[in-house]
């Protein structure tokens, strides 16, 4: 199996080809669908559960692997109390509870909230899920894909597909986000020994 197929493809191949895995794994298309039905605004699933799936799909193991849960981002900046949130927290568990992987719901308004405590620096208010994903502490992992009501994908990857398809984890020092991206390349290449991980 030539797992680096698509490395260094035009953008327009690795868009059809990452859409066609994602879209062909049954955990993603379910959680895809499921996450359609919630109803979230500006939602998205984003991250591990879409470059994990493609590194499966192009090694060999099965749907799941690697995945440690299934981050589902919104956007709403009406109301930034903990209680909205957890209303869509407690509405999804209902929605994705034949998943057997958890599904971890966030309002990326609120994240400058709490990033400080959890993190230790200051982060600043998101306008958008997509600046959420711009900020990753890796670039591979800063992909999102929302499944729009005609049927049709809105892909997010501000950074383009190729270290997704190149196994290649390369850090992004938009933050001071260095130990993030250290401990999730250092998990990763636990599960794909195939990457290349790229220093901080």
């Amino acid at each position: 199996m030539d797992h680096l197929r698509y490395a260094g493809a035009s953008p327009e191949a690795q868009r059809a080809a990452f859409l066609d895995i994602v879209w062909s794994d049954p955990l993603v298309r379910e959680a895809l669908l499921q996450a359609r039905r919630l109803d979230l605004p500006h939602w998205r699933i984003v991250s591990g559960a879409l470059y994990n799936s493609v590194w499966n799909a192009l090694t060999g193991p099965p749907s799941g692997y690697g995945i440690k849960d299934i981050d589902l981002f919104y956007f709403d900046p009406a109301d930034l109390s903990w209680e909205a949130e957890d209303t869509m927290i407690v509405e999804g568990a209902e929605i994705f509870s034949d998943l057997p992987i958890a599904v971890e719901i966030r309002n990326e308004a609120r994240v400058h909230l709490w990033f400080e405590k959890r993190f230790g620096q200051p982060y600043p208010p998101l306008s958008s899920c997509e600046e959420g994903i711009d900020r990753f502490a890796t670039k591979t992992h800063a992909v999102g894909i929302r499944l729009e009501a005609d049927g049709g994908y809105d892909l997010y990857a501000p950074y383009g597909l190729d270290d997704i398809f190149s196994f290649r984890v390369v850090p992004n020092r938009s933050l001071d986000n260095r130990a993030t991206h250290e401990t999730k390349a250092a998990r990763a290449k636990a599960a794909w020994p195939e990457l290349t991980i790229i220093p901080w």
